[in-house]
């Protein structure tokens, strides 16, 4: 209870090393034990920083959600719109019995 240091440094360390930034961070009593919000430089140190956590061994389960702003979410919106989309059924393998 009266130990001084800080109990996030367990992820700040690994976060700051990839060149990101612990925005926040949320003790849960959900499914989580903790919530981090954090900012990295690319789209590949968020994986990294998940793989380098379950090496540790101390990770049991880890999720990563990439956030959009509003202006964010609407440029996908509208690009979405202007995409097609359409689903080509796979074909099927029938098994064969003699």
């Amino acid at each position: 209870m009266d130990d001084p240091t800080d109990p996030l440094a367990a992820i700040r360390t690994p976060i700051e090393s990839l060149g990101g930034i612990l925005v926040g961070a949320f003790f849960t009593a959900d499914s989580y034990d903790v919530l981090a919000i954090s900012e990295f430089p690319d789209a590949v140190s968020p994986d990294a920083i998940s793989i380098a956590f379950y090496a540790g061994g101390t990770v049991a389960a880890m999720r990563s959600s990439a956030l959009l702003t509003a202006a964010q979410a609407q440029e996908a919106k509208r690009q979405a719109g202007t995409r097609s989309y359409r689903l080509v059924p796979r074909a099927r393998t029938l098994a064969v019995s003699a």
